[in-house]
């Protein structure tokens, strides 16, 4: 059985390094052993939440994803990526931090062994989004590859074209392209997919959950484990 679940990252520290090592043999694979804004800072960050894809039976961690906010003085990642050649992208962030606090859904990843179940492609980031209204924000940003750029238009992200070349940029290689991509309304996910905001709701409704995913590669059950504990945010004064 494949788990899904989702913590801050001060909460579980061995995970955290299993997350780290999955996350770098994927990069090494694709070519990319170097990249200006992976750092493992936020391991020590209360306001870092990681979704961890785990085989239950084993511990195995087979893929996952980090929420970072920008609330402990850190900077966000794509500021670290992106701001040598678009400083744009700090004073964009930083309003965004104003207008309701934002965060970053990045160090996507997924395991050789579940590609092609769409769990890279959709499911972590619709965990993303739906995660979002336990947690003090109002937008996420998110930098895409040109393959997950439709992973995050079905959640509502739109690209940044006020970013770069209409939001594209030669990162992390001079032969790879991403597009900076924000999402602005995770209340209400005005852009998202009518499907996939149906789903999305139907996880912060119910966050613990066994669901029959279908994928590119069939059908499989996930369980989901989505509230976060240890939360001290009052949303109500946020």
């Amino acid at each position: 059985m494949i788990g899904i679940r989702v913590f801050r990252a001060i909460d579980d520290p061995d995970a955290c390094q299993k997350y780290i090592e999955g996350h770098r043999r994927i990069l090494e694979i694709h070519g990319v052993v170097k990249i200006t804004s992976y750092k493992h800072d936020w391991v020590d960050d209360p306001h870092t939440m990681v979704i961890l894809v785990e085989e239950q039976e084993s511990g195995r961690v087979m893929g996952g994803a980090r929420l970072q906010l920008r609330r402990s003085g850190q900077s966000l990642p794509i500021e670290l990526a992106l701001s040598k050649y678009d400083p744009k992208i700090l004073e964009m962030v930083h309003q965004a931090e104003l207008n309701g606090g934002t965060c970053e859904l990045c160090g996507l990843w997924n395991s050789m062994e579940v590609a092609g179940m769409g769990i890279g492609s959709y499911i972590l980031s619709r965990i993303g989004a739906a995660i979002s209204t336990q947690l003090p924000i109002a937008s996420i940003f998110v930098l895409c590859s040109p393959v997950t750029v439709r992973m995050g238009r079905r959640v509502g992200a739109v690209v940044e074209r006020q970013l770069g070349n209409n939001g594209l940029f030669y990162y992390p290689k001079d032969d790879l392209i991403a597009t900076a991509m924000l999402l602005s309304d995770c209340d209400t996910l005005h852009h998202a997919d009518p499907k996939e905001r149906e789903l999305i709701f139907d996880l912060r409704k119910t966050p613990f959950q066994l669901r029959t995913e279908i994928g590119p590669k069939g059908q499989f059950d996930l369980e989901y484990n989505v509230l976060i504990k240890n939360l001290n945010y009052n949303l109500a004064n946020s």
